[in-house]
């Protein structure tokens, strides 16, 4: 018999995600919306467009972001947004930019062209490690949130950014595992498990994620989700791999909302002692 206590997974057979936990819909939720998928996947970088339709697909993700300034928004030729329009929700990044008024202006052009008024924001400070600089960062999330932009900022591990991001009002919060595209996983959970306590609002993990592993390390540190795209896009067997991160994705939210039993120095038996034979 199963205790009341312990969490009951339920999949919806259709789209293969976790669905209810202790009787509850567990939805990950941003601002106005909420989300069956704690997955958050990027479009860039596969070997086609089929090879990025199915992966997405078999992720289960429904947020998909999307690099404004890589897009053609003008009319002609079939673009990523085309693809994806009406099956996903789009996340318009500014990817790219290395400044404030940038990242403002491209925030501005996706949602004059897209009709939204969600961005991922991006303000990278140097080009060969793609970490974020910190100060343009600010700048920017405060202007657009001013401007009503729902903002979901990538930021360094820095749970001091991160609670400043946060009173700014961004809707979310997205520090890195480790650098974009290096697949080296989480470098520092400590850091995370501090942000994870000091902020309220959902806290994705994004960037450097290498494999399923990492992705329910995240999750099981109690971050509301995951934001990846080389880790599927560039793998060996790009669906294979979105298949095994949804399901890591969703082992690692049941194992955190389950509770791990404590680390010890000295082993402590798993069978009862009393009524062995010969005592």
């Amino acid at each position: 018999m199963r205790s009341k206590l312990s969490p009951q997974l339920q999949v919806d057979e259709n789209r293969g995600r976790a669905r209810m936990v202790n009787g509850r819909i567990d939805q990950l939720t941003i601002a106005d919306k909420s989300f069956d998928s704690r997955l958050l996947i990027g479009s860039a970088t596969y070997p086609n467009s089929q090879i990025m339709l199915d992966s997405i697909r078999a992720s289960g993700a429904e947020i998909v972001t999307v690099a404004i300034r890589r897009v053609s928004l003008e009319g002609g030729a079939e673009t990523v947004v085309d693809l994806l329009s009406g099956e996903f929700h789009i996340l318009p990044n500014t990817a790219g930019c290395y400044t404030a008024r940038d990242a403002v202006l491209t925030a501005q052009l996706a949602r004059e062209a897209l009709a939204t008024n969600w961005v991922k924001l991006e303000v990278i400070g140097d080009r060969e490690t793609l970490y974020p600089d910190a100060e343009h960062l600010l700048q920017a999330a405060e202007d657009l949130v001013e401007d009503g932009f729902i903002v979901m900022p990538y930021c360094t591990d820095d749970p001091i950014l991160c609670r400043k991001l946060q009173d700014i009002g961004c809707a979310a919060i997205m520090p890195l595992g480790s650098p974009i595209g290096s697949g080296m996983g989480i470098v520092n959970p400590y850091n995370l498990e501090i942000i994870r306590a000091q902020t309220s609002v959902p806290l994705i993990v994004d960037a450097g994620i290498g494999t399923a592993s990492d992705a329910a390390l995240a999750m099981e540190l109690g971050c509301d989700g995951v934001m990846l795209a080389s880790a599927v896009a560039k793998a060996r067997d790009p669906i294979g791999m979105a298949n095994a991160m949804r399901h890591a994705i969703e082992g690692g939210r049941l194992a955190h909302l389950s509770g791990r039993i404590p680390r010890k120095r000295h082993a402590e038996a798993s069978s009862p002692q009393r009524g062995v034979i010969g005592t």
